[in-house]
C-alpha cells in the first residue's frame, strides 16, 4: 500500500499499459458495501430477487441504452454481487476517435436515461471526452443508477467503492467465464462472496 493525502490506500489493480475504452470483452464483478445481501437470496439453487435485485438485473441490460459501443454478454445477480461480461465493440473510427460523438446520446446517471427520452431527439456532443466511454465510466453510469433507485427502497444501500474486472483474451477464456456466470447461483455454498 502507498499513501496518498498522507492515507494509504489500495493500489489499482488495473493493467496500467491498458486502455480500458479500447475494444475488448471484460468480465466485470460489482459487489455491494460490506457485502450485505440487497438483491435476494438463492433458493433451490436459483436466484430470488428482491426488488432492489430486480433494479440491477434491469439496468444491466440497459446499458446498451447508455453506451450504444456496448454488447453484454453473460450476466447474473447473486444475493451481493453482480458479474457480467461487458464486451466494448466501438467502430473503428471511433475507437480511432475521429467518429461523431453526436450520433447517440451518452449519459453517465441510468436515471436520467427516462428524463432524456421524453425530450424527443437530444443529441449531444460528449462534453467529457474519451474518460466517458471507458470501461469506468460504464460502471459507474450503472452503479450510480441502481442506487439512486435502491434507495427510495432502502436509504442505506451502497455499492463496495471498486469493482473487479478481468480482460477477457480468448474464446476459450470467454467460455469459461460465461459458463462461471450461468452457473454461480448453482455454487453459492462455496462462493467467496457468501458472506
Amino acid at each position: 500500500m502507498t499513501k496518498y493525502k498522507n492515507k494509504y490506500r489500495i493500489e489499482s489493480t488495473r493493467l496500467p499499459e491498458w486502455d480500458y475504452g479500447s475494444n475488448a470483452a471484460y468480465f466485470v464483478t460489482i459487489c455491494t458495501n460490506n457485502r450485505i445481501h440487497y438483491f435476494g437470496e438463492i433458493i433451490d439453487h436459483k436466484m430470488k430477487l428482491t426488488d432492489i435485485g430486480k433494479m440491477a438485473e434491469k439496468y444491466w441490460h440497459e446499458i446498451p441504452q447508455h453506451f450504444p459501443f456496448v454488447k453484454l454478454g453473460a450476466f447474473v445477480v447473486m444475493p451481493n454481487h453482480v458479474h457480467g461480461i461487458i464486451i466494448i465493440d466501438k467502430p473503428d473510427d471511433e475507437q480511432n476517435e475521429s467518429a461523431s460523438a453526436s450520433a447517440y446520446v451518452e449519459t453517465q446517471n441510468f436515471a436520467s436515461l427516462h428524463q432524456l427520452q421524453s425530450q424527443q431527439q437530444f443529441s449531444s456532443k460528449n462534453q467529457f471526452g474519451p474518460q466517458s466511454k471507458n470501461l469506468a465510466s460504464i460502471i459507474r453510469g450503472y452503479k450510480i443508477g441502481v442506487t439512486k433507485n435502491a434507495r427510495k427502497i432502502d436509504p442505506g444501500f451502497t455499492w463496495q467503492s471498486r469493482y473487479y474486472e478481468h480482460i477477457i483474451r480468448n474464446i476459450k477464456s470467454f467460455s469459461g467465464i460465461e459458463n462461471y456466470i450461468i452457473t454461480n447461483p448453482l455454487r453459492w455454498l462455496e462462493d467467496e462472496h457468501n458472506m
